[in-house]
């Protein structure tokens, strides 16, 4: 018998929630509407969501929408099954959600009311200790109402809450990505990367002119970085080589900062003394540095000034000179380009560097206009794989998800 078609995108954008049971309880608020987006979002990384509605919630959105986004019968009553004790008993699932969450189920929750299906369902969880998450909505003025706040107080150490938006005097519900990043942050582990050691580039380099001149690239390391993040998160070990970039780095990496090219070369030398599983080439390193930059600042006062300019070693080459077995992902980046000759070229790395994934995109054009979004295609040795136009953080993700893949298969 075929599973329910909506099963299709399970673990599409990764497997960090992977064998996951999670309760999502929907109350009466407005943005109920965001919970199915939200749902879907729990299910593209592995995650088997089973619904809670309110009657409120019902009365916005019908229960068989729920059954669409999860393929799982949706639970609005309470009957002899025990619907409550089968999802919310010791083990029975791994954590709860209440997306959005109304000022009325937080005082139930509080205060150890049970009397509709989703504060039964939370006072069974509650009492077997399974990890309860809250995204509060209601309006701004009940959240600043006393006995919210005191409930909140009650709350605050026993379960997980997720700030509201203050926007139009309302303390909206944070947007479903917002969520997701939490749960991924605090639960999210890949069994696959897991404990994996893994070496990344990101940033741009700088050559050196003068001491005060020099030529760089305009790579801001945004999505190295936000790979990173993704690593980290998926349990990762991360080691991050970073250039001179703009974003913060990601916590819980190890960073280590360097300038030019050959300090990049140098310090993925240096760590490649240790064993890793994973190097990701993501910087955008200078292909050229300056013969004989100058040791005190170049006069301003001539017309014209030559410099000349060198090959520097590419750092891709290397990498399984120095350890062979090592699953290695670089970047190729082309400006207005046909996709044909992207892939042409992005191949011709592939197996010029002996990579097992190359990362190809164009920034030309197109990419300029925006460069808070980007537009990849993931090639190996078999397979290409587009995202399509994504802000960067979607673009992180689907990146990861492809390398956990394909890695995935060399373990098999």
């Amino acid at each position: 018998m075929r599973e329910h078609p909506s099963l299709d995108i399970v673990s599409s954008d990764g497997t960090e929630l992977a064998g996951k049971k999670i309760v999502l309880c929907i109350t009466g608020s407005v943005a109920a509407y965001k919970s199915i987006e939200f749902a879907r979002l729990l299910m593209r990384h592995g995650a088997d969501v089973t619904c809670v509605a309110s009657k409120a919630a019902t009365e916005l959105i019908k229960p068989s929408y729920f059954k669409w986004a999860t393929g799982n019968e949706v639970i609005t009553k309470l009957t002899g099954d025990l619907e409550h004790i089968k999802v919310a008993d010791y083990k029975q699932s791994d954590f709860i959600v209440v997306y959005p969450c109304t000022a009325n189920t937080l005082g139930k929750l509080a205060h150890g009311i049970d009397d509709t299906p989703i504060s039964t369902v939370l006072s069974v969880g509650f009492g077997s200790k399974i990890p309860i998450i809250i995204s509060l909505a209601m309006h701004q003025a009940m959240y600043e109402n006393p006995a919210v706040k005191k409930n909140i107080e009650f709350l605050k150490n026993k379960v997980s809450f997720i700030a509201p938006q203050f926007v139009e005097d309302k303390a909206k519900a944070a947007e479903p990505e917002e969520v997701l990043d939490f749960v991924l942050k605090k639960y999210g582990i890949s069994p696959i990367l897991q404990g994996k050691k893994i070496l990344i580039t990101a940033g741009p380099t700088v050559e050196h002119i003068d001491p005060v001149r020099m030529i760089t690239n305009q790579s801001s390391g945004k999505t190295g970085v936000l790979i990173a993040k993704e690593l980290v998160s998926s349990g990762a070990k991360v080691t991050l080589i970073y250039g001179p970039g703009i974003e913060p780095a990601p916590k819980g990496a190890k960073v280590l900062r360097v300038e030019t090219s050959a300090d990049m070369l140098d310090a993925v030398r240096h760590e490649l003394k240790k064993e890793f599983d994973i190097v990701i080439l993501a910087a955008a390193v200078s292909d050229y540095t300056v013969e004989k930059p100058s040791k005190t600042k170049v006069k301003s006062d001539a017309s014209k000034m030559v410099v000349k300019l060198k090959k520097v070693p590419k750092i891709i080459n290397e990498i399984k000179k120095i350890q062979r077995d090592i699953f290695l992902v670089g970047f190729k980046a082309e400006t207005d380009v046909s996709k044909k000759r992207l892939v042409e070229s992005s191949r011709k790395k592939l197996d010029e560097s002996g990579a097992d994934m190359i990362v190809a995109n164009d920034i030309g054009t197109r990419y300029r206009k925006n460069p808070s979004q980007n537009n990849v295609i993931v090639i190996d040795s078999d397979t290409e794989s587009e995202s399509g136009w994504k802000d960067k953080e979607k673009i992180a993700r689907f990146i990861c998800n492809k390398i956990e893949k394909r890695f995935a298969k060399t373990l098999s």
